[in-house]
């Protein structure tokens, strides 16, 4: 069976560098707006704006259909398991090569979380999905984002960019890639 169609388990809980990445829950829905209805986040990602609470719920059910289509995971980020902090993602691209993605709450950046929660979540990929790259798909002018990248071990692709448009703006982003150590 490829990695493309063979399924996530149930439930995950990944534990690394200070951090433990965990499933959403319905106990998370009041926390998730304050996490994510912020204008970096509307701006940078393709996650809904405005984000409120039924936009918390939708995103629950997409996460938990993505999951059990085999394609993506969506974690909550904490430093216990409990509160969540912000968000991780791993989306399935094509044999070997699993696309991560990330936002951090507004009130809890400057921490390394995003950067922490990237390598514990590529680990995860190298080690138990088989992965042979994990990429970040970033827009240049997103400094924090480049960052993250880079403190994450990541580097810059010879790729060609990505361009579309999102929320009636344009986008063009660079692939950054790690390699499975």
């Amino acid at each position: 069976m490829s990695s493309a169609t063979s399924s996530f388990p149930e439930r995950i809980e990944l534990s690394g560098e200070g951090l433990i990445l965990r499933d959403w829950t319905e106990a998370d829905l009041a926390a998730m707006p304050e996490l994510f209805d912020h204008p970096d986040i509307a701006y940078w990602t393709p996650i809904v704006s405005p984000f409120d609470e039924a936009a918390a719920l939708a995103r629950l059910d997409r996460d938990r259909q993505l999951r059990a289509d085999g394609t993506t995971i969506l974690l909550a980020v904490t430093v216990d398991g409990g509160a969540p902090l912000g968000e991780v993602m791993l989306r399935r691209d094509f044999e070997g090569v699993v696309e991560l993605g990330y936002a951090i709450g507004p009130t809890h950046r400057g921490q390394g979380l995003a950067a922490r929660a990237v390598r514990v979540m590529a680990a995860y990929a190298f080690q138990q999905l088989g992965a042979r790259q994990a990429i970040l798909e970033l827009e240049a002018e997103n400094a924090a984002s480049v960052a993250v990248a880079t403190k994450a071990g990541f580097r810059l692709l010879d790729r060609p960019l990505i361009t579309g448009e999102e929320k009636g703006r344009p986008f063009a982003l660079q692939t950054w890639g790690l390699n499975r150590p």
